[in-house]
């Protein structure tokens, strides 16, 4: 058995997929290195807007030492961490949209640089999905030291 890598990072991205063998292959020849993959099978993917999901990202990396995979678009507008499938259905915060079951969304092949969608935290193949009550900490603890730089006029993250 192999242990985790970018080659068991792609097996495990691509088995979400109807077909696991076509998506490899277009993959690998897709000269942007992205695929679009269903969400709900085995991941689901809560999306943030990237002035919270930053300080939400470090919150959690202090938190745990390696949480589930995140993603950042092109401007890293939004942020998009990979929770357990079902979590969307299950989610009520607000400002926070989701993918889940019905819904697609574009992934970069990992470790290759594309074009728009970056992984900050890449899958390692070993199925690792962030923990979704440990996320919503992380987001109110950041939420709530960026209330706290607003209220003493501080500037927040220089």
């Amino acid at each position: 058995m192999t242990g985790p890598g970018p080659k068991s990072a792609v097996e495990w991205l691509a088995s979400a997929a109807p077909d696991p063998d076509a998506c490899r292959w277009e993959w690998e020849r897709n000269p942007q290195g992205i695929a679009l993959l269903p969400a709900g099978r085995r991941w689901d993917v809560l999306i943030l807007p990237g002035e919270l999901g930053y300080p939400t990202l470090d919150v959690l990396t202090r938190l745990i030492d390696r949480p589930g995979p995140v993603l950042a678009d092109f401007g890293e507008a939004r942020m998009g961490f990979f929770v357990p499938p079902g979590t969307v259905t299950r989610w009520i915060g607000s400002g926070v949209r989701g993918a889940g079951r019905g819904t697609w969304i574009v992934v970069p092949y990992p470790g290759r640089a594309s074009g728009g969608v970056r992984w900050l935290i890449p899958p390692d193949g070993s199925g690792t999905l962030t923990d979704p009550a440990l996320l919503e900490l992380a987001m109110h603890e950041a939420a709530g030291a960026a209330a706290r730089d607003g209220d003493d006029g501080g500037g927040g993250r220089g």
